[in-house]
C-alpha cells in the first residue's frame, strides 16, 4: 500500500467534501490542490472528479427522509414527480454542454492560472448579486415550477468553467431568479445528486483503461474522505444561511485567486500551469 499515495487521497478527499457545496469552487480547488500534491496526471484528473460521489452521498444522507418520499410517492405523488422533472430539468443544460465542450474545457481551463482567474470573476458576481434587492417569488424547493429549474440548469452550466463553483452558480442563480437563500441553497444540493453521479461515472468509464484493482484503495480513501466532510459541511451550511448571505465567501474566492495569480508571477510557488 502506498501510504503518502493513501495521504494525497485523504487531503484531497477532505478538500473535496469542505468545497463542493461552498460557492467557492470545489473543482478550482482540487485543481490547486493536485497541482501542490502533484497529484495532477490524467489519473489524477479523473480521481478529482469520481471522488465528487462521496460528498453527493452525504446529501443523500442528510435528506434521506426527503429522497425515500419522493420516491415512495413517485408513481401517484404530484409534488415529489413534479421534484423529479424539475431536477431532470435542471441536469440537462450542463450535461449537454458538458457532452460537447467537456475535452476544450479540460484542456484548455483546467489549470491554475485559469481557476484563480475564474475565482476571482465569481467573487465579484457574488458581491454584486448580494447587493441586489431579492424578490423571492419562491419559497422551498416544492414551490419550483419546470421554468424556474430550468432557469436555475442554465446557471450551473457556467460551473463548467473550473473555477466558477457550481454550488455557487446554481445558489446566486436561484437568488436572481426569485428563490428564497434556503431553497435555492437545497435545490444546489439536490441538484448535485444527478450532476455527480453523471460526471463521476461518465469520466471514470471513459478512462476506466487508467485503472487497476490498485487504485481501489486510493479511491475508497478520497470518497470516504469526501462523504464526511461534506456531510459536516452541509450540515454547518444550513445553520449559516439562516443568519448570513454569502459576501465572505466573494471576498474568499478574491483574496484566493490574487494569492495564486500572485504566486504564480513571482514564482513563489512552482504552478505546473
Amino acid at each position: 500500500m502506498d501510504l503518502p499515495l493513501l495521504l494525497k487521497a485523504l487531503l484531497l478527499g477532505v478538500v473535496e467534501g469542505l468545497t463542493e457545496f461552498l460557492p467557492v469552487s470545489s473543482t478550482g480547488h482540487l485543481i490547486l490542490a493536485s497541482d501542490l500534491l502533484d497529484f495532477n496526471d490524467d489519473k489524477g484528473k479523473v480521481f478529482e472528479i469520481v471522488i465528487q460521489t462521496g460528498a453527493m452521498l452525504a446529501i443523500v444522507w442528510e435528506y434521506r427522509v426527503k429522497f425515500a418520499g419522493v420516491i415512495a410517492g413517485l408513481a401517484r405523488d404530484r409534488t415529489a414527480q413534479q421534484f423529479v422533472m424539475n431536477l431532470v430539468i435542471a441536469f440537462l443544460p450542463a450535461a449537454f454542454l458538458g457532452l460537447a465542450f467537456g475535452n476544450y474545457i479540460k484542456a484548455a481551463l483546467f489549470k491554475p492560472v485559469p481557476v484563480a482567474i475564474a475565482f476571482i470573476g465569481g467573487g465579484f458576481i457574488i458581491l454584486w448579486a448580494e447587493r441586489r434587492e431579492h424578490a423571492i417569488t419562491v419559497q422551498s424547493v416544492d414551490d419550483m415550477r419546470w421554468t424556474d429549474a430550468l432557469k436555475v440548469g442554465c446557471a450551473q452550466a457556467f460551473a463548467l468553467i473550473p473555477g466558477t463553483s457550481r454550488s455557487g452558480a446554481t445558489i446566486i442563480g436561484g437568488l436572481l431568479f426569485g428563490l428564497s437563500r434556503r431553497a435555492a441553497t437545497e435545490f444546489s444540493f439536490f441538484l448535485a445528486v444527478p450532476t455527480l453521479i453523471a460526471a463521476g461515472a461518465y469520466d471514470f468509464y471513459k478512462n476506466r483503461a487508467l485503472f487497476d484493482t490498485d487504485d481501489i484503495g486510493v479511491f475508497t480513501v478520497g470518497t470516504v474522505a469526501s462523504f464526511v466532510s461534506a456531510f459536516l459541511c452541509v450540515r454547518w451550511l444550513l445553520r449559516y444561511i439562516a443568519s448570513h448571505d454569502f459576501t465572505a465567501f466573494a471576498w474568499y474566492r478574491i483574496v484566493f485567486g490574487v494569492v495564486v495569480l500572485v504566486t504564480a508571477y513571482t514564482g513563489l510557488v512552482n504552478w505546473s500551469a
